[in-house]
Formats: C-alpha cells, sequence, structure tokens
C-alpha cells in the first residue's frame, strides 16, 4: 500500500477526477432544462450522444480506478426485460453493473442527485429518486417504475439493487418488492469480487468511503464479474404477488452465488444503529424486521419503542441479553414460579436468556392481547378489594401474594411507580398497564388461579362466574365487601 500509494494513488485520483470533468459537460448537455424528477423521457439526439459518451468515458474511469471486468451472459433487450436487479449489493463500485448493462435508470436516494459533478451525472442516467424521509415517497416511487417499466421502450431500462443497503455479500437479505411489482420480466445481474484482499465492501461496521478508495486505488488491479442471469418471467400467480415473485428471484440468484439467504432488511440496520446508540451490542437489533412486522403487524415506531425499553432492562447485562435476574429487577418482583413461566414464555429458544427479537415477540404475541380496556378494568377490580376506586398498598401487596407464591413479597418500589399518591386510581394503573405490558400476564395470573380453583370443586360447591373472588368479572353485583374479603 505504501509504495502503490506513492506511485498509482496520485495518478488514479487525477484519472478519475480528469474523467468525471469530461463527462459533466455531456451530463449537462443531457439534463439541461430537464427537472430533478423528470416527467418525460430524455430522447432524440441528446439521449443517443451522451448515452454513447457516457458509456464510454463510464469505461474508462473503472479501467483508470483498476478494475478489471469480466462479463458472463447476454444483456436483455428493453422490450425482452424492462427491469434489471442486481445482487449483492455491497460497494459504491458496484456502478460498474450500470455501465456494463448500459446505462439504465437507476433507482437512487434524492440526496445523491444534490452531489456537485456526481449528481449531475446521475441526472443525466434518467433516475428514479427516493427520498427516505418523505413517507409518500416510496408509494410515488413504485408509481414511477411501474410507468416506465410498462412503457414499452419509451424510458431505458432500470437497474434496481432490490436488498435495498450494502451487505457483506456472505448472503442475500430480503429483496424489497419495488422491482417486481410492475409484473414484467427482469434479468437477475450477479455481482462478484473475486480478489484475495477485499477493499470494496462498504457496510454499516468498517472502512469508510475515502479510505476505501485509497485502498482500492493502491491495488495493482481489482477483479470484478458481472452475471446477466437469463431473464425471469413473472407467472400470473407472481403478477398478484410481487412479494413471490422477488423470493423465487432471491432464490434463484443465491442459488448460483452459492450463498445462503436471510430476511433481515434495511431496517434491521437502522435498529443496529439505534442499539448501538443505546450502548447495546449492533447485533442486538437484527430482529428481522419485515419479517415479524408482517406477521405481528408492527410498524418502525413501536419496534424502535421497544428497542428503548429493551436496552433499559439489558444495559447493565453483558452481552446485551436479558436473564430471569435483570427481568425480575426490571419488574420489581421476586424471582418465582409464576415468573419463571412468563419468562419462559419470552425465552422462546430455551436458553435461559431473552434476546430483543425476543422480547418484541413476546410483546406483542403474549402481552398485548391481555391489553384490553376490559382486561385492565378486571385486573383493577381484583386489586380494589373495597371497591372505593382506588387501591391501597396492601391491597396490591396481597393480591401480588397470591398470584406470585410469594407469602413475604416486598412490593413498595413497583407500587410507587404506579401511584402519585398513598393509592392508585384507575387512570393511573391504565396508563401503567398500557405502557408495561409485560405485567398484564401477571396481573391476570390470580384471575387465572381463581377461576381454576372454583371450577376443579364439586358441582354443587361451584360458585357461579359472577360471584368469583374479588368481583372480577366486568359486570357488577351486589355483594358486601366483608363477604367478597373472606372470599
Amino acid at each position: 500500500i505504501f509504495l502503490l500509494g506513492i506511485i498509482l494513488l496520485p495518478i488514479r485520483a487525477l484519472l478519475v477526477a480528469l474523467i468525471i470533468l469530461l463527462a459533466w459537460p455531456f451530463a449537462a448537455i443531457s439534463t439541461v432544462c430537464c427537472p430533478e424528477k423528470l416527467t418525460h423521457p430524455i430522447t432524440g439526439w441528446r439521449r443517443k450522444i451522451t448515452q454513447t459518451a457516457l458509456k464510454f468515458l463510464g469505461h474508462a474511469m473503472f479501467f483508470s480506478m483498476g478494475f478489471t471486468v469480466a462479463v458472463e451472459g447476454k444483456i436483455a433487450s428493453p422490450l425482452e426485460a424492462p427491469v434489471f436487479v442486481a445482487a449483492p449489493h455491497s460497494t459504491f463500485f458496484d456502478g460498474i453493473a450500470c455501465v456494463v448493462a448500459g446505462l439504465p435508470s437507476m433507482v437512487s436516494r434524492s440526496e445523491n442527485a444534490q452531489v456537485p459533478l456526481i449528481g449531475r451525472l446521475l441526472r443525466a442516467v434518467q433516475p428514479v429518486l427516493v427520498s427516505r424521509v418523505d413517507p409518500d415517497s416510496r408509494k410515488n416511487t413504485i408509481n414511477e417504475i411501474i410507468k416506465r417499466a410498462t412503457s414499452e421502450g419509451k424510458w431505458p431500462q432500470i437497474l434496481v439493487f432490490p436488498e435495498g443497503t450494502c451487505t457483506n455479500r456472505s448472503c442475500l437479505i430480503t429483496f424489497k418488492p419495488g422491482a417486481f411489482i410492475p409484473g414484467v420480466p427482469v434479468q437477475p445481474i450477479l455481482l462478484r469480487y473475486p480478489n484475495k484482499l477485499d477493499t470494496v465492501t462498504w457496510t454499516w461496521q468498517g472502512y469508510t468511503f475515502i479510505q476505501l478508495c485509497v485502498l482500492t486505488f493502491c491495488q495493482p488491479f481489482t477483479k470484478v464479474e458481472v452475471e446477466f442471469m437469463p431473464v425471469q418471467v413473472p407467472s400470473d400467480e407472481e403478477k398478484s404477488d410481487p412479494v413471490l415473485f422477488a423470493n423465487r428471484v432471491r432464490n434463484l440468484m443465491a442459488e448460483a452465488l452459492g450463498i445462503p439467504v436471510t430476511d433481515h432488511t434495511y431496517e434491521d440496520c437502522r435498529l443496529m444503529i439505534s442499539a448501538g446508540q443505546l450502548t447495546l451490542p449492533m447485533e442486538a437489533g437484527l430482529v428481522e424486521f419485515t419479517k415479524i412486522s408482517r406477521k405481528l403487524k408492527l410498524d418502525w415506531d413501536g419496534v424502535r419503542k421497544h428497542l428503548d425499553e429493551y436496552a433499559s432492562i439489558a444495559s447493565s447485562s453483558k452481552g446485551g441479553r436479558i436473564g430471569i435476574e435483570e427481568f425480575a429487577e426490571y419488574l420489581k418482583l421476586p424471582v418465582s414460579d409464576v415468573l419463571r413461566q412468563l419468562f419462559a414464555l419470552f425465552d422462546r429458544n430455551r436458553d435461559g436468556s431473552i434476546d430483543f427479537r425476543e422480547y418484541v415477540i413476546g410483546l406483542a404475541v403474549l402481552c398485548n392481547p391481555a391489553n384490553t380496556e376490559e382486561i385492565i378494568q378486571v385486573a383493577f377490580k381484583l386489586f380494589d378489594v373495597d371497591e372505593d376506586g382506588y387501591i391501597t398498598e396492601e391491597e396490591f401487596s396481597t393480591i401480588l401474594q397470591a398470584s406470585l407464591g410469594v407469602p413475604d413479597l416486598d412490593v413498595s418500589g413497583l407500587f410507587k411507580e404506579i401511584a402519585q399518591g398513598d393509592s392508585i386510581s384507575y387512570e393511573e394503573f391504565k396508563r401503567f398497564a398500557l405502557k408495561h405490558p409485560e405485567y398484564a400476564k401477571i396481573f391476570t395470573t390470580y384471575l387465572d388461579l381463581q377461576t381454576c380453583h372454583v371450577f376443579s370443586l364439586p358441582k354443587e360447591v361451584q360458585t357461579t362466574p359472577s360471584i368469583t373472588s374479588n368481583k372480577v368479572s366486568p359486570e357488577k353485583h351486589e355483594e358486601s365487601a366483608s363477604a367478597k374479603k373472606d372470599d
């Protein structure tokens, strides 16, 4: 690196800068008087001249960087395959696929179009611009892709990196369905970098943009293979289900690459960054977000909020996982059989600890369904023994002692967390229950125990559900407080 850095680095940097300066006038001619977001394709002599010039200069630029490109397969025409899908996406150098494919339009972040010089070159390939901060951007991007893909060759072909973020090429993450929604044939493009020293991978952890450029420019040459696979035509079922089409194409590409697939997505990378900011191991944020959010009907904000809660429990734990002790300390309750049972419901793989994925699934599947208004009312009545509309610390302690099977339970810390004063009102109890769904199972355990007790008695001794202990049913019944306390 030291030797070639002195010789190759300045020469290649100058050549790249020169080629960009030469390409800029052609890009400017192509995009003059055109809005940033195009409504009509660039046609005529401007498209023909600029495409030819920019394609030549693109090849020259990657050659000057030291890339030797091996191309396999046949490039499909716009009518054969309006959409290219390239994977794995691991670096900004993947732009070489765009040059080899004849400068198709790319799906790119709108911020990239604002970069001096580079932004003008990007606009010359008539990109589909995406804004990750605009809530309507996803819908507008899909509509734009559909319009172009079904234009029968009026617009250039579209090149999409369906993974949506850079990975280290060890697997293919979930393909976003945008490129597959139009229901048109797509041509997969495989990207390989068969070099002993990897100087191109650009992910969330690792080298920066400048460091990668320096390392790559210092290599005598960098090999890259671009393979155009056979065109994939969607079936009728896949036309109506783009996720099915995307999964089939991903599996074909992974098989050709000899690597596995995984259900992680760009949103997992965002959660990784958030986990790091909360002093958790970054891998704690890997929850297969798209997969579990689709199955459990969760949104991004909800999962990000759960990450904050998880961090408050696991921050003191080595490795960022929750054990039974941290779980009990967070709930301000002792380790008991009931608490172990609740912990086991979260601990899906039975390894004695809860990771963030298990925590999210546990809250969504086990706790949230029990946190309805009716159940909160039932739980409050369960604690409010004298029916005065308030729960005292003594009432609170009595029920939790019975629920957890711990006769000498100290609940002062938990009581103070809920109560504003010497007692707990219904609104305070409801607010706490909604904010801490982990307690839902504990609050209703006593009710379950009483129900089992009643129905295990002989028929002539059983009471009706309307007079089960502590009047926990939502209906109001006439019964003295003293009789209720005896029950």
